[in-house]
């Protein structure tokens, strides 16, 4: 019994990999081309996923399941033990759910559209200009706490994490927020994380 996580190396779909790996469930990976839509056995990721973005997770049922924030949400779920994402129907598990909005909405749709070429210079500006406002409040909401959530690591954190490792590709200068920064290396230390970075060639060793 196995997942099935179609991927493109460090894109949104590192999230729930990352997510796989600190829930300890059984996976295997296929890579997807994104700019090709093509799997890497040359198979069309069309007929899987019809828009051909990532992620989408194949569970051992065969049943596919898209979007990120649900993916993760449905891994956690798996392995309440784990507490990768409080009870369902309780405060916390709304807090959770607002996050991962955000980071969905307010933070992945901005940075992850500077990576466009064709983006035009003010529009590229205006992006930049939202997101840092955005980073700003989530820096001082991590002032006094070392995860989203409170004291524990939980999936939204493997989100952020995720579209904060963007800005280097997207000349997004992250210094203004240090805090931003220590969290980063926090999240990096974990190692469900370092196995997901690895399993993705993005880390060597």
């Amino acid at each position: 019994m196995s997942y099935t996580l179609y991927y493109a190396p460090g894109a949104c779909s590192l999230s729930p990999h990352i997510a796989l790996c600190a829930a300890e469930l059984p996976h295997r990976l296929v890579k997807v081309d994104l700019r090709s839509k093509t799997m890497e056995d040359g198979q069309d990721y069309t007929s899987v996923m019809p828009l051909g973005y990532v992620p989408a997770l194949q569970l051992p049922s065969g049943e596919l399941l898209t979007e990120g924030p649900a993916i993760v949400q449905y891994i956690a779920d798996q392995v309440p033990e784990k507490q990768l994402a409080p009870a369902a129907g309780t405060w916390q598990r709304y807090q959770l759910q607002s996050w991962l909005n955000f980071v969905s909405t307010e933070l992945h749709k901005g940075m992850g559209a500077l990576f466009n070429p064709v983006l035009a210079e003010r529009a590229g500006d205006v992006f930049r200009e939202r997101t840092a406002q955005r980073l700003s409040v989530v820096s001082d909401h991590l002032k006094d706490r070392p995860y989203l959530l409170g004291d524990a690591f939980t999936v939204v954190d493997g989100y952020l994490f995720t579209v904060l490792g963007w800005a280097p590709h997207v000349d997004f200068d992250l210094s203004p927020w240090p805090i931003l920064k220590t969290y980063q290396g926090r999240v990096a230390a974990l190692p469900f994380v370092q196995q997901a970075l690895r399993e993705e060639g993005l880390l060597d060793g």
